[in-house]
């Protein structure tokens, strides 16, 4: 996962008034060069977790908006926190732990006494997190009310769990003890999300409100269909001759097999697209499924088989290695 104060938009190498579409195309130009299947380099599934964390944020218009108000605590500011009041809160907070850094017990310096506790300074945004003593620090065992912690747990989905959604049963372990529970996951995530279950996390004390569970979605490496972002890559395999000639094949998806028509004079490494039958997209449009061709050649060719290649590299004027 991303460091909690690295930049997603720089993850992905673009500006902040990147549009959506900009936004796609550098995940997907990343995710091929990082993606496990294809970079052998140690780091590079660091990289693509990264990667895709940054886009999980970024593609979601609504996580996108909380980000660039928030920055990194995006993800613990409450959803009725006013942007400038959280600005103006954090500000006041800096300056009072700088300011009281170099203080003695008897006071503060520039203006700035020991009675400035951080917690009073954001303790508006949050409804309070405990009682005050005469001066308005905390005294001894009254803390009062503290909510709880949010949590985070893995979850690992097949493509298929994460094209139709699923249930999963979790079981979750702290200092409180052990519980299972069941989660639904939606259709359409993506690998890196992050699902919000509000009220499932760390118990509150005293009376306050529980924090919430976080599930961090990672989606496994599939034999058939390698992923990027809400796009599918499958193999297709051709004989010479279908190649040449054109057909139509039956290519698996995770929604079932649909007809794909192969142009006459497809060669190796041509990607065919299927529009929409990628992973859905419940806020927009769905991922592309992309056929790769790879063209098959028998191993031990039948005496027939070679009599005619024979034939058509005596009659063929084609030459692979001549550029067009």
């Amino acid at each position: 996962m991303a460091a909690a104060d690295q930049d997603f938009y720089r993850v992905l190498g673009v500006p902040r008034t990147a549009s959506q579409d900009e936004i796609q195309r550098a995940y997907r130009k990343l995710a091929r060069e990082s993606h496990p299947d294809v970079n052998k380099d140690p780091a590079a599934e660091e990289r693509f977790k990264a990667i895709s964390e940054a886009y999980g944020v970024l593609s979601d218009p609504d996580t996108r908006r909380r980000y660039d108000a928030f920055g990194p605590d995006f993800r613990q500011v409450p959803e009725d926190v006013d942007p400038e009041t959280w600005r103006r809160a954090r500000a006041g907070a800096g300056a009072g732990a700088r300011a009281g850094s170099g203080a003695g017990a008897g006071g503060g310096r520039g203006g700035v006494g020991p009675d400035i506790d951080v917690d009073d300074l954001l303790g508006g945004l949050f409804g309070g997190r405990g009682g005050a003593g005469s001066r308005g620090r905390r005294t001894g065992p009254g803390w009062g009310a503290v909510p709880g912690a949010d949590q985070e747990a893995e979850v690992e989905l097949t493509v298929e769990d994460a094209y139709h959604g699923t249930r999963r049963t979790l079981t979750l372990t702290s200092a409180s003890g052990t519980r299972s529970m069941e989660v639904t996951i939606p259709a359409g995530v993506t690998d890196g999300q992050r699902i919000r279950l509000a009220g499932q996390g760390g118990r509150g004390s005293d009376g306050a409100p529980p924090g919430d569970l976080y599930l961090i979605v990672r989606i496994a490496r599939h034999r058939g269909y390698r992923l990027e972002g809400r796009d599918l890559y499958v193999e297709l395999r051709l004989s010479p001759w279908e190649a040449a000639l054109g057909t139509s094949v039956a290519v698996t998806t995770p929604a079932g097999e649909v007809k794909l028509t192969v142009p006459a004079g497809t060669s190796s490494g041509r990607r065919l697209r299927l529009r929409g039958r990628g992973l859905p997209n419940p806020r927009g449009q769905p991922g592309d499924l992309f056929a790769e061709a790879r063209i098959m050649v028998p191993a031990t060719p039948t005496e027939a088989e070679r009599e005619l290649f024979e034939r058509l590299a005596a009659v063929s004027e084609f030459d692979p290695r001549r550029r067009r």
